[in-house]
């Protein structure tokens, strides 16, 4: 999770006073994430900075409402009811975990990770949606008797199976990244030949509490045995799910993968699923999400068989442990110079991708890196805008970028250099000599 969330012009939906709350709501979460961590602050500072949050978020519910009303905006009540989920649901279910736990470090970072990511989800879907320039994502769920049969199952599930009694926390889960986990994806197929993805994001602690306790597990973090029960226990959960989906006629799994939660949020990003539900269950928090098959997207993740199984999963936990490793952003428009460096600076570093300026900035605020590697030759908006951007943008502006280019020419570092790029790397440079180039720029930190 980034240190801090930063605003941007984009955030802006040109309604002053809407605006002016979204910025105060930004503030109170960096203050909460600044105090993060800090045991002498003691748990009344996150006592009150999150009673002033929740005084705010309310205050600005009320008064999106009423402009909302005010404009005869059409999507006012399905806004409404994603606000009174967070109200009713989300914010209460949060609280009440803080209150049990007495402010632990999970329930503070729970809090911390829906909270900030549901703030900025909604403020860059829902609420840009207002001005009519911007499509709600909220549109095309499942009815809502079926999304209450899916929830009633589920808790049932988590009751018979593992004795614990979950909650939903909320009904519109937008991808917040709510703790270290696993992503596991399955795709299925209806008899009348469509395709519908299924997504459980389950947290570590939960399986290690659950699954991991049935298997007679010891070990404190996720192993290969486990992800490899965890698999099939999904699957089985999924099986009784869908039963309740008169209207998809789900039947098989053509497909299964373990993603990465930047694979998750690429997938999720953009779309509009049919059902995305988050649940606490008191020893850890999953979600379920159901995507229609026409909003598919293909390559993401390797496809897990029986003769790959334990070495993929293997990979994906060794991958995935990225604890300690420093962040590297590559930003290119090429989806191959993206794989390369994945491929080239992947087992040291936790490389993330993305193929525009705008997803750049979107990326840095959810979690900042340590360096950024940036194209200098993309189209619309090129590397010297972007780092524009970036240096423009006070909570960005120390972050470190090293240019990637095919030629490096005087002129055009003339024009970079008021920017202060950390240096350049030559696309035409032998691969280790870039992974030396970048091994060396981090000895030296």
């Amino acid at each position: 999770m980034g240190n801090q969330l930063v605003w941007q012009d984009r955030f802006n939906i040109g309604v002053e006073f809407i605006d002016r709350e979204h910025r105060k709501l930004f503030s109170i979460m960096n203050k909460l994430f600044s105090s993060n961590g800090q045991e002498e602050k003691g748990q009344w500072v996150y006592q009150e900075g999150i009673k002033y949050f929740k005084n705010h978020a309310m205050k600005h519910f009320t008064e999106e409402e009423v402009y909302m009303a005010s404009i005869g905006y059409p999507g006012f009540e399905t806004h409404r009811r994603i606000h009174d989920n967070f109200r009713q649901k989300t914010l209460p279910a949060l609280e009440r975990e803080l209150e049990q736990t007495g402010y632990s470090t999970d329930a503070v970072n729970h809090f911390m990770g829906v909270c900030a990511g549901w703030l900025i989800g909604h403020t860059l879907t829902e609420d840009r949606a207002i001005t009519g320039k911007f499509a709600s994502k909220w549109v095309g769920l499942l009815p809502e008797e079926e999304q209450e049969a899916v929830k009633k199952v589920i808790i049932q599930l988590v009751n018979d199976l593992f004795g614990l009694k979950a909650a939903t926390i909320s009904s519109h889960y937008g991808g917040e990244k709510f703790g270290k986990g696993i992503y596991y994806h399955l795709i299925y197929a209806s008899r009348n030949g469509e395709r519908w993805e299924v997504i459980f994001v389950l947290e570590e602690k939960l399986l290690l509490n659950t699954v991991g306790k049935l298997i007679g597990g010891s070990s404190d973090e996720l192993n290969t045995m486990l992800v490899n029960a965890a698999r099939y226990t999904a699957q089985q959960f999924a099986n009784c799910i869908t039963e309740h989906f008169p209207s998809t006629d789900l039947y098989e799994v053509k497909d299964e993968k373990l993603l990465t939660y930047d694979q998750f949020k690429r997938m999720f990003e953009g779309e509009q699923p049919q059902c995305s539900l988050l649940f606490d269950t008191g020893e850890g928090y999953f979600a379920y999400c159901v995507i229609a098959p026409q909003l598919l997207e293909q390559g993401l993740g390797v496809s897990i068989t029986a003769d790959n199984a334990m070495t993929e999963i293997k990979n994906y936990l060794e991958n995935t442990d990225t604890s300690q490793k420093r962040k590297i952003l590559v930003v290119d428009d090429s989806d191959m110079v993206c794989l390369a460096i994945k491929e080239l600076l992947g087992k040291e570093y936790q490389v993330a991708a993305v193929q525009s300026g705008f997803s750049a900035i979107r990326s840095i605020t959810l979690d900042r890196p340590d360096l950024i590697l940036l194209d200098y030759e993309m189209p619309v908006c090129d590397g010297r805008q972007v780092l524009e951007m970036i240096r423009s943008e006070q909570d960005m502006a120390s972050i470190p970028v090293i240019f990637l280019t095919g030629t490096v020419d005087r002129e055009r570092i003339e024009k970079v250099m008021a920017l202060k790029p950390a240096g350049y790397l030559l696309k035409t440079m032998k691969p280790a000599e870039i992974k030396k180039k970048i091994d060396e720029y981090f000895g030296r930190l």
